[in-house]
């Protein structure tokens, strides 16, 4: 039996308005069978029987915040081409608003190709420019997003970083103070080059990975004492509220300088850790936003990280299975 306070907070969700703002990504599966090698060089032959095109990125952020219920806006820059098209199409599918997607012709729409065979990943092919936003694009983009929190006052804004180009420093700096000025929910999963431009951020969400880079630590041993210095050199950079930092195998770690707890992971069937980041964060702002709780934001994002590595390739979270299994595991 599903516990009546679990239903009601995700049923508050629908009352939640969230901006997504990142870096997106088209991904495309093409699916196939290998059953010879090439006689031209020693590689497969697939022959594609099936192809499948998924939001990605901070596109995928979003497709789980609002799979989770929450109103949803997203603010990027794509490419002026059909991949770019393509995204705006599934967007508008899954119900994102994309007022805030501008259309770039310096930049392509990034896309990632992934060939699979017998449900295994054979080959990736990439196509992006990485570089930052020009300058004629970035302070379009980045009026436009501020007039937008200023006139609607969404409950949260979530930056989803990939290194791709979009969340410029002048970018990340200018709308975090004004969310802080009006009162707005921040949350981050941030990536090597821009790791400590997010100052007073809400959420902070690196994995280990990101730690270790970012703050050029070895980190070889992950325990509460460690984890508890991290979020000390984190707090002294960026004035942060909350450091969650997920752990792979090992679970999550929460920290907000009164409390803190490594969560353990639970045992899973692991078939792709793709995106599994994208559904943390996307589950955990959405939590807390409601709540400001970081307890069961850590044990609700834990869970449903793990729900989507049983799946392979890019998914959403399935709001119904991550109710069942919280129902099951916390408010029994």
């Amino acid at each position: 039996m599903v516990s009546a306070s679990l239903q009601e907070l995700f049923g508050d969700m629908g009352r939640l308005h969230v901006v997504v703002i990142g870096d997106v990504m088209l991904d495309n599966y093409w699916w196939g069978n290998v059953e010879r090698i090439s006689p031209e060089a020693p590689v497969p032959v697939v022959a594609l029987h099936k192809r499948e095109n998924r939001l990605g990125g901070a596109a995928n952020v979003a497709l789980n915040c609002r799979a989770l219920g929450a109103k949803v806006t997203l603010a990027t820059v794509t490419g002026d081409d059909p991949e770019g098209n393509i995204l705006l199409r599934l967007c508008a599918d899954a119900g994102i608003d994309t007022d805030l997607v501008m259309k770039s012709r310096s930049r392509p729409t990034t896309s990632k190709i992934r060939v699979l065979s017998r449900s295994q990943q054979m080959l990736r092919i990439d196509d992006e420019i990485t570089d930052d936003l020009y300058t004629e694009e970035e302070h379009p983009f980045i009026d436009m997003v501020l007039r937008y929190l200023q006139r609607v006052k969404p409950q949260l804004v979530i930056f989803e970083d990939y290194n791709k180009g979009v969340l410029k420093q002048n970018v990340i700096e200018r709308v975090i103070a004004h969310c802080r000025e009006i009162g707005i929910v921040t949350a981050v999963d941030p990536k090597k080059k821009n790791f400590l431009a997010y100052k007073g951020v809400t959420i902070f969400k690196p994995n280990l990975k990101e730690v270790r880079e970012g703050l050029y630590l070895p980190l070889d041993t992950v325990d509460a004492a460690t984890l508890g210095e991290v979020h000390k050199k984190l707090g002294e950079a960026l004035h942060h509220d909350i450091t969650f930092i997920t752990l792979s195998e090992k679970g999550v770690y929460y920290n907000n300088g009164f409390t803190s707890a490594i969560l353990p992971a639970h045992l899973r069937n692991i078939a792709d850790v793709s995106g599994a980041g994208d559904t943390v964060i996307a589950t955990a702002a959405l939590v807390y936003t409601l709540t400001r709780d970081i307890e069961l934001m850590a044990k609700l994002s834990n869970l449903a990280g793990g729900l989507v590595c049983e799946e392979l390739g890019v998914v959403t979270i399935k709001k119904d299975r991550l109710i069942k299994e919280a129902s099951e595991k916390y408010f029994l």
